[in-house]
């Protein structure tokens, strides 16, 4: 066999090992079957969504494989929440919350070579707009069952200085554990390519829908001064997050914030639509190798893709009589858009270091037949390299199924007495749906406050 043929031979074997581990390490998880989940949700029977997901979970087709445990206690607590098991919401989202921190703190230790692994291979670590909304969700679950200070413990983790809203900004502001050297500076020197995608930072710092709570919670605790402050926070998030806030401040938060004495406020907080969810996309891209099969690159990124409502006004009618409508405080699904910018650009960084170095091996093996005056070997090796990199490949579009698209609030000022209370929901002015309380005791001096879900 001559030098050549021996040559080439080793560089195809190393190649098609590096591509084998690459396709290991690549494989998705299979999808998930959440057509009864979906169902259920859309009928707003959340306990038999919750019960489809306790018995798949202990079947042997799971929905939630082990390393997807943070999807599992976020859907279903989110779930419990909406069915009003409050108790069982609280345990689920505080084991996603722990899994969370621990997923971070993992990544950090592990260093740059475990960036750039395709994400699916490893446990599904939670998004920034999972880990800030499941406090605020855990913070009603405790309101509800009448443990104002644990709402208020959820809401801090929010709010306070150094707390996960005061950390966003700089979660993705890698830098390697030994060396201290950015994500560039590594990628550059591991691989000589100085050409690389610009990481975005997060434009989201402050959430009026957490501050609202808060302010709420501090208030029904007589902590006024404290109350004063986080209603001061919604103004501040409002004029400090406009690619978020594009509307004025709803006029229910100064009317909450003003309540005139001998009167009791019944607060009202809605929350509508679903989430947008993540979809695979395939974007095209020249690189700059020597065979011209390898210099156009597959990258298949997940994309926020938002689904639609069909409610875009929601009434209150107060003992059959009194009216008002309830005002978008919180774009929850723009929060989550935006949240994931951050983390999309380093998705794109990690997945364009994978590529070069696939396509580099691929590109000296295909260039060494090239070279040798063998181009059919040389064609055969780039497109067969070529097949087998696009099949590696695959987005991770894991994320949380349930969380709302959007938060309404709004409040009457009422005589202490008990009330009967209808939220409508619309489309413009056809009632779609209707969510009744009977017997609703509105209280001077304490928090008031009904909750609303509407997810369909």
């Amino acid at each position: 066999m001559t030098e050549f043929h021996v040559k080439t031979k080793n560089i195809l074997r190393a190649f098609n090992i590096l591509i084998l581990a690459f396709s290991v390490l690549s494989c998705a998880t299979s999808s998930k079957n959440y057509k009864e989940i979906d169902h259920s949700v859309d009928q707003a029977n959340y306990t038999a969504a919750v019960d489809t997901i306790v018995k798949r979970q202990d079947s042997r087709k799971v929905i939630y494989s082990q390393k997807n445990a943070i999807m599992l206690f976020l859907d279903k607590g989110l779930l419990e929440h909406y069915a009003g098991n409050y108790s069982a919401s609280s345990a689920d989202l505080q084991n996603a919350e722990r899994l969370i921190e621990e997923a971070y703190t993992k990544s950090i230790s592990e260093g740059f070579f475990s960036y750039i692994l395709n994400d699916n291979v490893k446990e599904y670590p939670g998004e920034d707009f999972e880990n800030i909304y499941l406090n605020v969700f855990n913070a009603l679950n405790y309101y509800n069952r009448n443990d104002i200070e644990g709402a208020l413990v959820e809401i801090r983790k929010l709010s306070n200085s150094s707390g996960k809203l005061e950390m966003l900004a700089r979660r993705y502001e890698y830098k390697d554990p030994k060396t201290g050297a950015s994500i560039n500076d590594t990628v550059t020197k591991e691989t000589g390519v100085s050409s690389l995608p610009d990481v975005k930072s997060v434009n989201f710092s402050n959430s009026a829908l957490a501050r609202y709570l808060g302010a709420l919670f501090y208030q029904a605790d007589g902590n006024e001064d404290s109350s004063r402050i986080e209603f001061d926070q919604v103004y501040r998030a409002y004029s400090t997050n406009r690619n978020i806030y594009s509307g004025a401040v709803p006029n229910a938060v100064e009317a909450a914030r003003n309540v005139p004495a001998g009167t009791a406020r019944l607060n009202i907080i809605s929350f509508t639509g679903l989430s947008p969810v993540k979809e695979e996309k395939i974007i095209l891209q020249y690189l700059p190798f020597q065979h011209p099969i390898l210099q156009i690159a597959m990258f298949k990124l997940p994309v926020m893709t938002r689904r639609p409502s069909v409610i875009n006004r929601i009434e209150v009618e107060v003992d059959g009589s009194k009216t008002f409508e309830l005002e978008l405080l919180e774009d929850m699904g723009s929060v989550i858009e935006e949240t994931f910018n951050a983390h999309y650009s380093n998705i794109l960084l990690k997945t364009y270091i994978r590529t070069i170095i696939k396509y580099v091996v691929a590109d000296v093996a295909a260039m060494t037949a090239e070279n040798n005056d063998n181009s059919l070997a040389g064609l055969a090796i780039a497109l067969g390299a070529r097949a087998a990199m696009d099949a590696s490949e695959k987005a991770d579009i894991r994320m949380s199924r349930y969380l709302p698209d959007k938060a309404y609030i709004g409040g009457i000022n009422l005589d202490p007495g008990t009330y009967s209370v209808i939220i409508k929901y619309c489309n413009w002015n056809k009632v779609i749906y209707s969510d009744k309380f009977s017997n609703v005791t509105v209280k001077s001096g304490g928090l008031n406050l009904i909750q609303s879900v509407k997810l369909k």
